[in-house]
């Protein structure tokens, strides 16, 4: 096989198992939890109700705006809600 072949069937075979990877692995891992109120603007991980996709909130402890966090943990973070707060 000629350099150039190689090469294009590396990339595409990366692109697959990049794509495929995206594509299988869960929206959130089950080991973790979503903590409303506590994200820096601009840091969120999800839409919310003022804001079109992660990483748009719009101001710091948002309270519609959350960030995975480790199970257990938001309870333990001053501001931290499981559950999503009224600005």
């Amino acid at each position: 096989m000629k350099k150039s072949n190689l090469a294009l069937a590396a990339t595409v075979s990366t692109l697959i198992a990049v794509g495929g990877s995206l594509v299988a692995s869960p929206a959130m891992a089950a080991s973790k939890e979503k903590c409303y109120g506590i994200v820096a603007a601009g840091q969120n991980d999800c839409a919310t109700k003022s804001s079109s996709c992660a990483g748009t909130s719009k101001v710091d402890n948002q309270g519609d705006a959350f960030i995975a966090v480790p199970k257990g943990l938001c309870a333990k973070i001053t501001g931290g809600s499981l559950t999503p707060k009224e600005d």
